[in-house]
């Protein structure tokens, strides 16, 4: 009697002890309680039941684009790397305006560089946790249009010889030159990025004001947030 007690109290302690480190991993990842897609398998019922809730790989939809992604490198603004792979991803619709985007730069010899689109909402907990301030950084506890699939960080390029053209500063620039209504820069500058805000702003996509080289899609409210890695989306 006394053994199968024991087994029995081993038994909840292990219940209890499972419970308690499944609960912590969850707050971990989310710790807002936001309504988060973070299993392959709901994002796949979703897909089923919406196509355009599809996330598209931005490399195989785009002719002739750029990818730039500094967070899969050390080379940004929290110095880690934070993607384990150099993807761009983003929802069906918003692909399809990019390459709306694309094929009309081509006509100019331009083209997209793409620094980060899709983002998994735990890089979203990392880039607040390195710098708190919501004017240049996503809320966690809003999550980032991002995190939604339906934001891009773009540049433009010389299509011949791939090279960024002249804009008001680097990516990641947290100056008030980067605000997209700035205006004492070099003309280039500013032709530039009058360039990239009108063709962008033609096929649904609006600039943020802090940011030169964010746009977000028109609608993004319709997508929910998502936590799955690139790994998670290419498997």
């Amino acid at each position: 009697m006394m053994r199968t007690t024991k087994i029995f109290t081993l038994l909840f302690l292990s219940a209890f002890l499972f419970s308690c480190v499944t609960k912590s991993t969850s707050e971990k990842r989310n710790p807002h309680n936001l309504p988060i897609v973070n299993s392959v398998e709901k994002y796949k019922s979703q897909v089923a039941e919406n196509p355009h809730l599809e996330l598209v790989d931005l490399e195989k939809e785009l002719n002739n684009v750029v990818l730039d992604i500094r967070y899969a490198t050390n080379n940004n603004f929290t110095k880690e790397v934070i993607y384990q792979s150099p993807k761009a991803y983003a929802r069906k619709p918003v692909a399809a305006a990019l390459k709306l985007v694309q094929d009309s730069l081509a006509f100019l010899n331009l083209g997209l560089k793409i620094y980060d689109a899709y983002r998994p909402y735990a890089a979203t907990l990392k880039f607040y946790e390195v710098y708190p301030d919501p004017d240049f950084v996503a809320s966690p506890k809003t999550g980032s249009r991002h995190n939604r699939g339906c934001a891009v960080d773009v540049s433009l390029v010389n299509l011949t010889t791939k090279q960024e053209l002249e804009m008001p500063t680097a990516f990641d620039d947290f100056s008030e030159k980067a605000h997209s209504d700035y205006t004492d820069l070099p003309e280039a500058a500013l032709q530039n990025r009058t360039i990239l805000i009108g063709v962008m702003s033609h096929f649904g996509f609006s600039v943020i004001s802090s940011e030169w080289w964010h746009f977000d899609f028109k609608g993004w409210e319709d997508f929910p947030l998502m936590d799955l890695s690139f790994e998670e989306l290419t498997n």
